[in-house]
């Protein structure tokens, strides 16, 4: 184990890289930062020479790979770090200088137990992606198809678990400070943090999370996953097939290509609700790097290291909320917060109606263009301090992952209105899950469950209450005092004798003392 010296060393390590690049003068100025990480981040930043404009997303970037991957993660949190900091380390790029091939191909090699010859017919040496945690390269199998290698970085994996192992020692002191660094449950932002990357860190899962969302996406037309090479993917190395198409950030490529902006727009939105919130299941680092628009129009995802997953009551909340504040149903979206126990019982739900309204209203019916759904969030995250909210880390990912898919959707067609396409799919959504047909389909489905597991509760029983036979059932045996719980409970009794000698004797020497006063 890690000793304290050594993580508050890492601390103070990384204090000045922030410090350098003015990302700690938000934390000392904010009234609610606990006065022993203020006093922490004076030390750290003490004999440095900041900039006038904090740059959190290029301290990051220095600090290296697990703080970029932190950094994303925060960049979802207007409310726990301030929405400058937020807005900055959404430019946080994810990309590092490559690590020579040499490495790669040694890696490649070890994982596999044999020459990379015998894996690929060409292998070029140039990675064409060069991320914190692995670098890309395209290839030929020996069948003449094109694929993409994806290779983790040397060492990841134990640089990642020293950095996180830090992080939570930070989180779990930070939040025994109380009050607000108590409600923004930073234990459960590392945590959460700590799952996603280590589902990053093992390329197996990736390739099985990309083959989940193509079997959940078959249906949508117009939106593909690339096929896994499972016999050249393992813990380090994954396969899949190469895409081909124009990334969907390069706008005038895809106008000059002829595709149809608002439609791919559209498309995105809806893949993303489809995801989200019909499967539950949704590619959570949508980015413009991570999507691709294929000649035939098709959108192309890549990259599943972050993945998603809500289950179906939270997406039935979900949908209602959205839903709710699309029609401006606040009443509704208000009793839906205290159903879910987002907020606590003794607040009033009309109150906290009047705070959703003022957040919603001036978004309903106005363009991405002048308002947005990002706008809306950070709405939201200024009335939770004020209705004692507590984080909910199961949709911190779906919130990052709508502003990213609000982003891309707007520079594709500068005129989408994110809830009028959203609220066709939302409302069919809740007429099929939560219509009267759904309802007995439900209440069927529940009811022959419980049908069925009556033979395994009835032989359950019968184990745990034997019919008589066999040997004899023993008698109740007396409780017997063993002799060490004897003499501890004597030596606790002369314990009490003594104490309550000296305190008397100390009662009646104040007594006398009073007295001659």
């Amino acid at each position: 184990m890690t000793r304290p010296v050594v993580h508050i060393w890492r601390l103070l390590k990384w204090g000045r890289t922030l410090a350098r690049h003015g990302a700690l003068r938000g934390i000392e100025r904010d009234e609610n930062t606990p006065p022993p990480v203020r006093r922490l981040a004076r030390v750290a930043r003490f004999g440095t020479f900041q900039p006038r404009e904090p740059d959190y997303a290029g301290a990051f970037q220095e600090i290296g790979p697990a703080a970029i991957k932190l950094g994303q993660t925060l960049a979802t949190r207007p409310d726990l770090v301030g929405e400058e900091a937020a807005n900055n380390l959404l430019t946080l790029q994810d990309s590092l200088a490559p690590v020579p091939f040499a490495a790669i191909r040694k890696s490649v090699e070890a994982s596999f137990g044999q020459p990379l010859e015998s894996l690929f017919t060409e292998f070029e040496t140039d990675p064409v992606g060069s991320a914190s945690i692995a670098q890309v390269y395209r290839a030929v199998t020996d069948g003449g198809r094109q694929v993409a290698v994806k290779v983790l970085r040397p060492g990841i994996r134990e640089r990642f678990a020293r950095d996180i192992e830090t992080y939570e020692w930070a989180a779990a002191h930070l939040e025994a400070l109380g009050g607000e660094a108590s409600r923004l449950r930073p234990r459960l932002v590392i945590a959460n943090f700590k799952r996603w990357t280590n589902s990053e860190l093992d390329l197996r899962r990736e390739a099985a999370s990309a083959s989940e969302l193509a079997e959940a996406m078959k249906g949508f037309a117009g939106y593909s996953v690339p096929a896994i090479d499972w016999d050249r993917t393992n813990g380090r190395v994954m396969t899949v097939e190469w895409i081909d198409g124009i990334k969907i950030s390069d706008v005038q490529a895809l106008k000059a290509a002829g595709h149809d902006m608002p439609d791919l727009a559209r498309r995105l939105v809806l893949a993303f609700l489809t995801q989200a919130i019909s499967a539950g299941f949704f590619h959570a680092d949508m980015h413009q790097g991570n999507l691709f628009v294929r000649p035939d129009g098709t959108i192309a995802a890549i990259d599943f290291g972050i993945m998603g997953r809500i289950d179906r009551r939270a997406r039935q909340w979900l949908a209602e909320i959205l839903y709710g504040l699309t029609t401006g149903n606040y009443r509704r979206v208000a009793e839906i917060h205290f159903e879910a126990q987002y907020v606590p019982s003794y607040h009033s739900v009309d109150e906290f109606a009047t705070a959703l309204r003022a957040v919603g209203e001036p978004m309903r019916g106005k363009p991405v263009s002048e308002l947005s759904v990002g706008q809306m969030l950070d709405g939201l995250f200024a009335i939770t301090r004020d209705f004692d909210m507590q984080t909910q880390p199961h949709l911190l990912l779906l919130q990052k992952t709508m502003v990213m898919v609000e982003g891309i959707a707007t520079q594709l067609d500068p005129e989408i209105n994110m809830w009028d396409v959203s609220a066709p799919y939302v409302s069919g959504w809740l007429r099929d899950e939560l219509g009267p047909e759904a309802a007995l389909a439900d209440r069927l489905r529940e009811d022959t469950a419980t049908l069925l597991r009556i033979p395994d509760l009835v032989r359950r029983i019968e184990d745990r209450f034997p019919a008589k036979g066999g040997a004899p059932e023993a008698p109740p045996l007396p409780d017997v005092e063993l002799m060490w719980d004897r003499r501890s409970a004597r030596a606790r009794g002369w314990l009490g004798y003594v104490v309550a000698g000296l305190a008397g004797a100390g009662a009646m020497w104040a007594a006398a003392l009073a007295g001659w006063l």
